[in-house]
Parts: structure tokens; sequence; C-alpha cells
């Protein structure tokens, strides 16, 4: 097992050193120069959130507060409990900036794939559905792209973050009441099982229930903690900085150990540019593309900047080992408790089972718009609905260390061809943007897009079905 880990180790270092970092930055840096900083566009982006549902001829809409959920569901889980607590213990307090700046720059490619989603979604017969795998075949022109992103997608978030959702709710129970690891992942699993054979529907009214609330309440506990603490509050903020940009950690290696967690710890939580939210963001019925992309830019923020914020606030100020000798989830429970006494890790353990709850329905949805681009034979899907069950149980049971260590790597391999896909495409989302800013100057308070703006731009429309199922 120490040479399994060893080489998962190796692969996962090389991928992300040489790889994945890198096309994060350019992408993001891209869209955020050539959109003009749209990610900054916050005021519009809580209108649209706010806003009316547009209604479609599909008779059966999923809203754009519906389907941020489901894509919110899969966001906000253990990255934002437990890998915000690995990130720290492993790459100290930096890995906080980095969090946040990789969000800052990959809110920018969040809107770009969900825009691309949008513009190349299909009617199904529930709901819309499309993401990377649609916009890789009608857009780029590569079916085996499609596929291959569909695959790894479904083994990503089906299988390796379900995995560790499960993992990391078993090790949660375990500590707060000595329940034994397999007896959760058997629960978890029959109640996963029952919400996801019944479809995106079901996902997202349950999503649009648990998602909201617990974000509030969460993030009121880190108010309450910060507000004991708030003596303490500028000294942590300085020691993020500090230790971001320090010349002792640059010296001592300790600030390449900051940016890779900070990073990969982000990327696993708000899964910007992932490809992932896309799925999502596809399924809203909405009168232009670019306003579910900018609802979904939001959701990055939303995850990062504010849910990750609180839980590395609140271990922070709660002057936690932060030596290794204590990581994952325990470490979050163990700040907790310092100011909730011992109904804090309790307070944790629940929060960490619903949220990962809503990320393991919302992980699985990914997977099912992926086998029914692969194949739209149902028994496929019911297979994988099964296999889903099956390795939440089996997620219960895993070490930590195999759990994250095979989800960083099956997530920087469909980041990377997402990226990729999106570069290739990065024309039509900036045409598509121009056109939501020219009918907003001309006063158009809700405006509508059609497939003749990217004709009279020269864009073939091949598998872009806007005007017939978006009227």
């Amino acid at each position: 097992m120490e040479t399994f880990n060893s080489l998962i180790s190796s692969a996962n270092d090389f991928i992300w050193t040489y790889i994945v970092i890198g096309l994060l930055c350019i992408t993001g840096l891209h869209f955020t120069i050539r959109t003009r900083f749209v990610q900054l566009s916050l005021k519009e982006m809580f209108r649209l959130l706010g806003g009316s549902t547009h209604k479609s001829s599909t008779g059966k809409n999923i809203s754009s507060f519906q389907a941020f959920c489901v894509s919110l569901a899969s966001h906000v889980g253990v990255g934002n409990l437990s890998g915000v607590a690995i990130a720290i213990a492993v790459g100290g307090p930096a890995a906080v900036f980095w969090m946040w700046a990789i969000a800052v720059i990959g809110a920018a490619s969040s809107f770009a794939e969900c825009t691309l989603a949008q513009v190349y979604k299909q009617k199904s017969k529930d709901s819309f559905i499309g993401g990377p795998a649609y916009y890789m075949l009608y857009g780029v022109g590569r079916r085996w792209m499609g596929v291959l992103f569909a695959v790894l997608i479904s083994i990503t978030f089906g299988f390796a973050y379900n995995s560790v959702q499960s993992n990391t709710v078993s090790s949660a129970m375990e500590h707060s009441f000595g329940l034994e690891p397999w007896i959760v992942g058997v629960v978890l699993a029959i109640i996963t099982l029952i919400v996801i054979f019944g479809g995106i529907h079901r996902i997202a009214h349950i999503s649009s229930l648990i998602v909201p609330v617990m974000a509030l309440i969460y993030i009121g506990v880190a108010i309450y903690i910060i507000c004991c603490n708030i003596t303490m509050f500028p000294s942590v903020i300085g020691e993020i900085f500090s230790e971001a940009f320090g010349a002792e950690q640059f010296a001592g290696g300790a600030l390449g150990a900051g940016v890779m967690q900070g990073i990969r710890r982000g990327l696993f939580s708000n899964e910007a540019g992932e490809g992932s939210t896309p799925n999502a963001a596809a399924t809203a019925t909405v009168s232009h593309p670019v306003k579910q992309g900018l609802i979904q830019a939001l959701g990055v923020f939303t995850d990062t900047l504010l849910i990750c914020s609180c839980t590395a606030f609140i271990i922070l100020v709660a002057d936690v080992p932060l030596d290794g000798s204590v990581t994952g989830i325990q470490l979050t429970q163990i700040a907790i408790d310092k100011y909730m006494g011992g109904v804090g890790h309790i307070f944790i353990t629940l929060s960490i089972l619903l949220f990962a709850f809503s990320s393991i329905i919302g992980n699985y949805y990914y997977g099912e718009a992926n086998i029914k681009f692969i194949t739209s034979r149902p028994i496929y899907l019911t297979i994988y609905r099964i296999a889903v069950g099956a390795m939440v149980f089996l997620g219960s049971i895993l070490t930590l260390d195999v759990a994250w260590g095979l989800a960083d790597i099956t997530m920087a391999m469909m980041t990377t061809v997402n990226l990729v896909a999106i570069l290739i495409l990065s024309r039509i989302v900036f045409i598509v943007l121009k056109d939501y800013r020219n009918q907003k100057k001309r006063g158009i308070e809700d405006p509508t897009f059609s497939t003749r703006t990217l004709n009279d731009a020269g864009i073939n429309s091949r598998g872009i079905h806007w005007d017939e199922i978006e009227k």
C-alpha cells in the first residue's frame, strides 16, 4: 500500500506542477483580460440570481437558482471543511491566499465554460442537458474529446469525489459518535440511491433546500467565532499574506507547498475551469447564455471567498496544531470545539453530513449527464447509479490519503481536457458576451439571445438549437 500511495503522490505532483497549474492560470487570465474582468460584475450577478425564471417550451423548467444550487451542492462539501483544513495543515496559512487567488482568476474560466454550456445545450426528455462533452462535440467538432471528458468526469465525480465525500462523513461520524465507518457507508449509500433514482428534478429540489440553509448557518457560526476573537483577526489576515509572499517561506520551500495546496484544494472546492459546473448550468432555463455564466461565476466566490474562508478563519483563530498531527475534518472539529464546547464537534459533523450528501447527489448528476452523452440506453445509466452507490459505501472505509490522491489525479486529467476546449472556443464566449453587453447598453433590461448572433459573426452553428428550444 505504501508503494501505491507513493506512486499516486508522484503522479499528482508531476501533473499538477507541470500541467494543470499553468493551464489554470493561463486560461483564467486569458478570459479575465479578454472579457474585461467579467467575474467582477457582482451587481449584475445578484440581480440575475434573484430575477424571475425564464419560461421555455419544455414545460419542465429548472430555474437559474435551482441550477445554481445543484452546482453549489457539488461545490459546498468536504472541500470547504476538510479540504481547507488539509491545505492549511500541509501548506500553512499561505494556502488560504492561493485559494483566494485561484478563485478570482478561475471565476472567469467558470463564466466561459458555463456560457458555452448554455449555447450548446440540448433538449432532453425531462429538462435541458449539456456540458463540456456537448461543446466539445458540436463546438470543437471532436466527439472523441467529448467521450474522453465524459468518461473522466463520470469517474471523477461519481466515484473518486463521492468516495472522498463519504470518507469524510464516516470519519466525522466515528470521531463524534463512535459509529463504525461501514455502518455510515451503508446508510449513506441507501439514501443516495433513493435520491438519484429520482432524476434531476428531485436532485435540484433537495439541493435548493439543503445548500442555502446549511451555508447560512455555517457562515453564522464562523462570524460568531470571528467576533469572539476579533482582536486576533487582523493578525490572522497578516499571517496569511506574509506567509504567501515571505522570503523565509520562499527560501525554505514552504511557499511552494502553500501554492500547491491552495490551488489543489481550491479547485477541488470551487471547481472553476474543471468542467463540472457547466453540466448543471446547461439545465437552467434562461433567455441569454451569459446570464447563467454570470450566476455560476458567483458560485465560485460563494464557495471559496465565503465558505472556505470561514473554515480557514475558524482554524487559524483557534490556534490548533498545524504540524500535521491532526488533519482533515478532525482539525476543523477540534477548532470548532474550542468555541462551541461539547456541541461543536456535533455541529460540524452534522454540517459535513448535509454538505457532503448534497455534494454526492450533485456529483452524481454530473456523471448522469455524461453517461447520457456516451449512450442513450437506460440500462447503462442504471448500472452507473448502482456503481455510484457502491462507491459511496467503499469510500467510507478507504484511507483518506488514497481517496484524496485518486481524486487529485482524475480531477487534473479532466480539467486539462476542459481547459483546452474552452480556449479553443473562447471566440464564441467573447461574441456572446458582447451581444449581452450591447443589449444592456441599449437599455434592454432582459437581453435575449439568438443563434443568428453567431451566424452573423461567421461561427458554425452546428449543434446549437437555441432558437428552437428557448422560445
